[in-house]
């Protein structure tokens, strides 16, 4: 078992600030652990086998691909994920068959999958459903492995049981059937994630995103607690109001917007008719929309065009373009109510963290939870196009600002006045990474009545070698948190 302990480092005066690390070896069979703001304690003690991770309840807030390299660190906590993604494959299942995104719903299932041997039948079920079809190919190609895949006779399906097999193609086919009804619109295979369009198709045969979420961590043997933020049968939709007044409609559009000639479908000898709106369960109401928008995470971490102007608030629209407000998933409020710990993962904040938190009765769960004894922040390691410019100040500005906006919560008491919580009420910890580009006043910060802890991150694998946290260094300093 590893006890490898952390070794908090005042900083800049704060009480509450710490550096975490992780030593080489343990040089003493039983160490102490030190606590924060230098006093020790015996009852502060902690082993992993002492909080274990299935006696937590955590609360993760989070994106796709931000989070998915330190979910190790949260155990078997809850995660919830937007539906609101426009971009990738999910782009054109959305184009043609409608339905909330699943894209990060998937990436997120595709991690949980216990570890096995890639030649065990756990491993080939993992690598079919993390498969992607070819994207710089002719689309014939791409639909000619599709067909064999469809029809159970490509090498993926090798070393899946039976069983497995035939539940999994059911599905398939049965996407593949709802694709044909709508073969006017001439969807692209390209791209194409296998993963996806199994939840697409499960979704669409039980009218239940939850449902297909359970069909899939049954499959897989997961035991991946993952909410969508949304429960819909509808194409959800984002949009931003910059602070000189204009627009941007769509997670794509404001996270990472893509030259319309690396759109798949765009120009194709194929599919010159290619329609690119994107319905809503039939109701007539549609988004224009490029189709199979093509980027990668490489993309993303080659530099950004900065927007024209910050970010001044997040809001859904319908398929006309009007501003509504949705109800979070039930079962968000309730695990709220129950976690003792919330975590707002590192990740895209306005379009990966913040849709999770612009809904109906998020904040006062947030804000007046009896249980919850620490809401931690993990600061991204370097700004994106969203928060270009960004201290850390701004990133809990703009997170209380959306929570507590008006639309939150009913006016109550004389003069119908609003409850207005301190970012305090939903951040008690910030934790941020050593040699992070974003600045962070630690004065400020504490000022604020957030405690800020810096840790120590990893740079391996890392081509613009920007630190990245360590999942090890984050459940330690979690756990540190939770002890007092």
């Amino acid at each position: 078992m590893d006890h490898t302990l952390l070794y908090p480092v005042h900083i800049d005066g704060s009480p509450g600030s710490s550096v975490f690390d992780l030593p080489v070896q343990a040089t003493n069979p039983t160490p102490q652990l030190p606590t924060f703001g230098g006093c020790a304690d015996s009852d502060l003690r902690l082993s992993n086998e002492a909080t274990p991770d299935s006696s937590l309840q955590i609360t993760v807030i989070s994106g796709g691909s931000g989070g998915n390299s330190i979910c190790s660190a949260f155990g078997n906590a809850c995660f919830v994920l937007p539906v609101s993604d426009d971009g990738g494959s999910s782009s054109e299942i959305i184009r043609v068959l409608g339905g909330p995104s699943i894209g990060d719903i998937r990436s997120r299932l595709v991690r949980m999958i216990p570890p096995a041997p890639p030649t065990s039948p756990l491993g080939a079920v993992r690598a079919l459903l993390s498969y992607r079809l070819p994207a710089n190919v002719p689309e014939r190609e791409a639909r000619a492995e599709w067909r064999d895949i469809v029809e159970g006779q490509s090498p993926l399906w090798s070393g899946i049981p039976n069983d497995r097999k035939e539940t999994i193609r059911g599905f398939l086919v049965y996407f593949e059937n709802e694709v044909l009804k709508r073969a006017h619109k001439n969807f692209s295979f390209l791209n194409g994630s296998i993963g996806n369009y199994l939840i697409s198709g499960a979704q669409i045969f039980f009218r239940s995103l939850p449902s297909a979420i359970f069909l899939f961590a049954s499959i897989t043997n997961s035991q991946a607690n993952i909410l969508p933020i949304i429960v819909t049968n509808h194409t959800v939709t984002i949009a931003a109001e910059l602070e000189n007044g204009s627009k941007l409609v769509g997670q794509c559009e404001i996270s990472h917007p893509v030259d319309p000639s690396s759109s798949f479908g765009e120009g194709r000898e194929d599919c010159p008719e290619l329609d690119v709106s994107f319905p809503l369960d039939g109701m007539g109401e549609s988004l224009p929309r490029r189709a199979n928008v093509m980027y990668s995470q490489t993309d993303k971490g080659r530099g950004y065009e900065p927007l024209k102007a910050k970010i001044s608030r997040l809001y859904y629209i319908n398929g006309y373009g009007h501003e509504v407000h949705p109800t979070p998933n039930p079962e968000f409020i309730k695990t709220l109510a129950a976690s003792e710990a919330l975590v707002y993962s590192c990740g895209s904040l306005w379009t990966s963290i913040i849709p999770c938190l612009a809904l109906r009765g998020v904040a006062s769960a947030i804000a007046r939870s009896s249980v919850l004894r620490a809401k931690v922040l993990l600061l991204n390691g370097k700004n994106d196009r969203e928060t270009d410019g960004y201290t850390a100040v701004d990133y809990l500005r703009a997170i209380a600002g959306v929570l507590n906006s008006h639309y939150q919560k009913a006016p109550y008491g004389l003069g119908n006045a609003y409850t207005i919580y301190p970012i305090s009420a939903f951040i008690t910890h910030l934790f941020w990474l050593e040699g992070t580009s974003v600045q962070v006043d630690v004065r400020a910060l504490t000022a604020l009545g957030v405690e800020c802890i810096m840790v120590r991150g990893v740079i391996e694998g890392n081509a613009d070698q920007s630190p990245r946290y360590d999942p090890r260094v984050v459940k330690q300093a979690l756990l540190q948190i939770l002890a007092q």
